[in-house]
């Protein structure tokens, strides 16, 4: 079977509104490349424009979606957040939370942004497709369920997870959350539950800046379903890979999942704006074929990739490519035009060595 891909254009047309800029925007009006927010469509539309010309996108089960209903958002957003959230959009759009303004209109593209991954995770649980990936913007695993922060609106991943337990398509699900920041929202959401493990790799002392400790293991019936993992500043490809070998893989595994859906963000690498990581194209890649590989062990290769973060318009592509070849089994093998110049950066051997200590250190913490 194929991997699926689930896009669609209308997201690349989110916007902050006039949070930085006089014009007007939404409705029929595009944002501008930036949109007043550094979460910019461009690293999704480069993507896209990427996988064309590789020809990686003639590979995939290309498919869009509908927008959540109003039932599916309601598994984990109060109606009273979603009646405020649809009147700022239906009156021009403005702010709720913390960083994550929005235009006219917002509210239904972070609806079709939910139901992108509610396609993906339901098409692979059915079987219809091997693994997917889905291209949602805006992104979700920040937003808690009444208090949306970090550019996220609603929490895509938290809404799928809930859309196919309704239907019995999964009972236990594990997330791992790669981007650069912690997934907060989506801790939030399962913290006190044991049905979904939530793991999440981030820089410490990044954004949230009063989430994402160690200590933090869940509540209640969720007692030692979350499992945090703050990566210092600088950590580079070999952390990247100790990390998923020595933590993800064993804690995933124990866990026994009938999925694993990953919070794929690209905020990690080398040059992105927003964190100080040192991960490459390649980090990606691999971190990929080992989850893929875990997937074929432990829930008949039921994966997905749920678009987050990532703020490097020149280098995103590349990151999302190499992580969309390595899932559908493409042997199409894009050269990264940054990788030497990456591969010098990384961490020097005294530095890497620092770091695998710590994973180490954290790891037996964590009882893994």
């Amino acid at each position: 079977m194929a991997t699926g891909f689930f896009w669609d254009e209308r997201t690349f047309w989110h916007g902050g509104g006039n949070y930085a800029f006089t014009l007007p925007v939404g409705g029929l009006i595009q944002p501008l490349a930036a949109g007043g927010l550094p979460e910019s469509p461009e690293t999704k539309r480069r993507l896209v424009n990427l996988m064309n010309v590789t020809g990686l996108m003639g590979e995939l089960d290309v498919r869009t979606a509908s927008e959540a209903s109003t039932e599916a958002l309601l598994r984990v957003h109060p109606q009273s957040y979603l009646d405020t959230f649809k009147e700022m959009s239906d009156n021009g759009g403005g702010e709720l939370g913390l960083r994550v303004p929005f235009a006219r209109g917002g509210y239904e593209l972070a609806a079709l942004s939910a139901g992108l991954s509610i396609a993906a995770v339901e098409a692979v649980l059915t079987g219809d497709v091997q693994n997917a990936y889905a291209l949602s913007r805006p992104p979700g695993h920040h937003c808690l369920p009444d208090y949306p922060n970090g550019f996220c609106l609603m929490a895509n991943i938290a809404i799928a997870i809930e859309a196919a337990k309704a239907k019995g398509l999964a009972g236990r699900v594990a997330v791992l959350d790669w981007d650069v920041h912690h997934g907060n929202g989506t801790e939030a959401i399962f913290y006190e539950r044991d049905d979904v493990l939530t793991l999440s790799f981030h820089q410490e002392g990044n954004y949230p800046l009063d989430t994402g400790a160690l200590a933090d293991r869940g509540k209640g019936a969720g007692e030692g379903y979350n499992i945090n993992l703050p990566l210092p500043a600088g950590a580079g490809h070999t952390a990247y890979l100790h990390a998923m070998d020595r933590v993800a893989i064993p804690a995933i595994r124990d866990f026994a999942p009938d999925i694993i859906i990953i919070a794929s963000g690209y905020d990690a690498s080398a040059v992105d704006p927003l964190a100080r990581m040192i991960a490459t194209a390649d980090t990606y890649r691999q971190m990929t074929h080992k989850v893929k590989d875990l997937a074929a062990e432990v829930c008949d290769g039921k994966l997905v990739l749920v678009h987050e973060g990532g703020y490097s318009e020149v280098y995103v592509p590349f990151c999302a490519h190499a992580a969309i070849e390595a899932m559908s089994g493409s042997a199409i093998n894009l050269a990264d035009p940054f990788g030497v110049t990456f591969e010098v950066r990384q961490p020097g051997a005294r530095f890497d060595a620092f770091l695998i200590a710590e994973i180490d250190r954290m790891a037996e913490e964590l009882g893994l």
